[in-house]
């Protein structure tokens, strides 16, 4: 038998797996399944073999593309033997600074956390309760995406509010954790001059932020209290003055559920360019409104790397991840044409793997005190 984690990422219409061994975190088997309250559809690769799809039935829940997944693995494994689930889950709030074992305490917890992510959370909880009807007696394990960046100096976590909104929980907690602690694995073991120093990394995707880091623990980032804030992204506005916001509901008379859905889901690149929220599309598209959505992209991001490096007392790297980050080369030069004023820094790319950071985490929780497997094992990287 092959000991094996799951690892599960819910979106609001898609759910994306891997499958990894235990021993050494090899790469087993990936897919997704999409368009979730549609015309859903399984797309998933056991490794080295063709890709497999299946529709599932109209107005398949997140239960169902679970069970769409489960079937898969249950066809396709060689002797498996799950010993955890691995949930990404966006917000754990001050409470969670690691990942911890699901229990009834931990899912209310949770719950209460929904409005600072209504994007995200509740479709992470959706995985969890589906994961927990039908996997059976394997341990669920909820890995967050905050936890990077708690215990950063009250500088960086407070909004110049009176403190005792920031003692209610309106406070900055920083978002993409996964993602910033996995490179700050692959800076330790293969870059380790540029992980002990100053560090600005940006995970550039449909969700984008920027974080510094010194010594490979997060300093400062762009998000703040919800996956909004920042630097603008695919659909999401970023950055807003709350004076805007004030002004949308007054004199435009909207309600706050369609302020939400404004800066959730109608602005960023998506707003900005009137076309598109990908980027590709974007560069091949040529139009006016296009190339300003971009440069206005590139600009927010380089402004947002500057200030990092003001947080760190200067910069010695600046590291991309990320699909923007990692593949669309025209603008990660337009961000470091914007950076030159800053000087000489080395610049890397590095691709995500937040799933194998969640794998990890999870064997910690099942196996403390086992053997750590590196980032050049884990999934061949």
């Amino acid at each position: 038998m092959i000991p094996t984690i799951l690892t599960l990422n819910a979106g609001s219409s898609s759910l994306k797996f891997r499958v990894f061994a235990r021993d050494g975190l090899a790469l087993l088997a990936r897919g997704a399944v999409s368009r979730i309250g549609g015309a859903a559809e399984l797309t998933a690769t056991l490794t080295g073999a063709p890709q497999t799809r299946r529709a599932l039935p109209p107005g398949a829940d997140h239960a169902a593309a679970l069970q769409a997944l489960l079937d898969f693995i249950d066809a396709h494994d060689d002797g498996w033997s799950m010993q955890a689930v691995a949930h990404r889950i966006v917000h754990g709030g001050t409470e969670y600074d690691r990942a911890t074992l699901v229990t009834p305490q931990v899912l209310e917890d949770l719950r209460t956390l929904i409005p600072l992510a209504p994007l995200h959370q509740p479709h992470g909880l959706a995985a969890i309760a589906a994961s927990r009807r039908l996997v059976g007696d394997v341990p669920d394990v909820v890995c967050f995406d905050t936890a990077f960046h708690v215990g950063r100096d009250p500088l960086f976590t407070h909004f110049a509010l009176p403190p005792e909104y920031h003692d209610r929980g309106v406070r900055r907690y920083g978002f993409h954790g996964l993602s910033y602690q996995w490179l700050s694995q692959v800076l330790a073991e293969q870059h380790p001059d540029l992980h002990r120093g100053r560090v600005v990394a940006a995970h550039l995707g449909n969700g984008a932020s920027l974080c510094a880091m010194r010594a490979g623990r997060s300093v400062d980032t762009t998000m703040g209290m919800t996956a909004v804030d920042g630097v603008p992204m695919g659909t999401r506005s970023g950055a807003v003055d709350p004076g805007a916001i004030l002004l949308l509901q007054r004199s435009f008379g909207m309600a706050p559920e369609e302020i939400e859905d404004l800066i959730y889901n109608r602005s960023g690149l998506m707003g900005l360019s009137g076309r598109s929220n990908d980027v590709a599309a974007l560069l091949a598209d040529g139009t006016e409104a296009s190339r300003f959505a971009l440069d206005f992209f590139a600009m927010k991001c380089a402004q947002a790397a500057a200030a990092l490096a003001v947080s760190l007392g200067g910069i010695d790297a600046m590291v991309f991840t990320g699909g923007i980050g990692e593949n669309a080369t025209p603008v990660r030069a337009a961000i470091l044409r914007r950076m030159a004023p800053l000087g000489r820094f080395r610049t890397l790319v590095i691709p995500a793997n937040e799933e194998c950071m969640m794998a990890q985490q999870a064997i910690a929780l099942i196996e403390p005190g086992g053997p750590k497997p590196t980032a050049a094992q884990c999934c061949g990287t």
